[in-house]
């Protein structure tokens, strides 16, 4: 299956927007796992999903052609 990654802030540092195929990830809670394992940097740092344009709470369903965005802890001001 193939989605879009989009990275934002610090993340954005060694994650960069790129369109990648994970075989075997079929929800947040996969990717999350491959993510930090392909990215270790990932691991270490806090960071929510958004999945297509809105902000993930639990685990969700990713199916081909998602995009997922890669967003670190935010506040409003």
């Amino acid at each position: 299956m193939e989605i879009e990654i989009i990275s934002f802030g610090k993340i954005s540092e060694f994650i960069s927007n790129q369109r990648i195929i994970v075989d075997g990830v079929n929800d947040t809670d996969g990717l999350k796992t491959h993510l930090e394992a392909t990215f270790p940097l990932l691991s270490g740092t806090k960071y929510k999903f958004a999945l297509n344009k809105t902000i993930v709470q639990g685990n969700s369903q990713i199916t081909h052609n998602d995009i997922v965005a890669i967003m670190p802890p935010f506040s409003g001001g």
